[in-house]
């Protein structure tokens, strides 16, 4: 079945569409084709699209202390990276069915970081790849106290082992630029923080 879809002048058609791989994650298959600039239609593309959901991820801020949670962890992923697999992080998890991102933020910066987050500043949503992958990521400031926040945390049913570390905003960004390697989630929610942080302080401490 043809599905086209229309987006002001720009359309395509999803000619076909199926499960190339399913496992941990899913893969699908897609033959397609598009609509281009000069108004006649591109040759059909195929193309393999990682299928692993949408999730939330929430920087950690005290403003008080002016201080941010930043976590720690083993990705796969990064197995060839350059300084290698364990990487600095904020907090974030996939967002499931019947869930929203807010409630997903709340719920992973205590799991993953031991904090309560009291209030929430959306920051942006982003695309992490769309070249390759469907995921789409809802971005957040959030406000925590981190007198006491440290430690390992993580669910054992995932596998995981989180080192979290408060630090100060200006040690974390120096923490960050002598690292070899970094997830665009915290680079986007750190510059977004170094260029509204006077704002967010006179926000949540006003």
């Amino acid at each position: 079945m043809v599905k086209t879809t229309e987006m002001a002048e720009k359309t395509f058609e999803v000619l076909d569409r199926q499960v190339a791989f399913q496992g941990y994650f899913r893969v699908d298959k897609y033959n397609l084709r598009y609509r281009r600039y000069t108004g006649d239609w591109s040759r059909t593309v195929s193309r393999e699209i990682f299928e692993r959901g949408h999730a939330a991820a929430v920087l950690p801020y005290d403003p008080v202390r002016d201080e941010v949670v930043l976590i720690e962890q083993f990705r796969a992923g990064a197995l060839e990276a350059p300084g290698g697999a364990w990487l600095l992080e904020i907090v974030a998890g996939i967002i499931e069915t019947g869930e929203n991102a807010e409630t997903v933020a709340r719920r992973e910066a205590l799991e993953e970081a031991g904090v309560t987050l009291t209030d929430l500043i959306p920051v942006h949503d982003y695309l992490a790849s769309p070249g390759g992958t469907t995921e789409r990521v809802a971005l957040f400031c959030g406000r925590v106290d981190a007198a006491k926040a440290g430690g390992y945390f993580g669910l054992e049913a995932e596998a995981e082992d989180i080192k979290v570390m408060a630090m100060a905003f200006d040690a974390a960004q120096a923490e960050m630029a002598r690292r070899a390697i970094l997830p665009a989630s915290i680079l986007i929610a750190m510059q977004w923080l170094a260029l509204n942080r006077e704002a967010v302080r006179r926000r949540w401490l006003s």
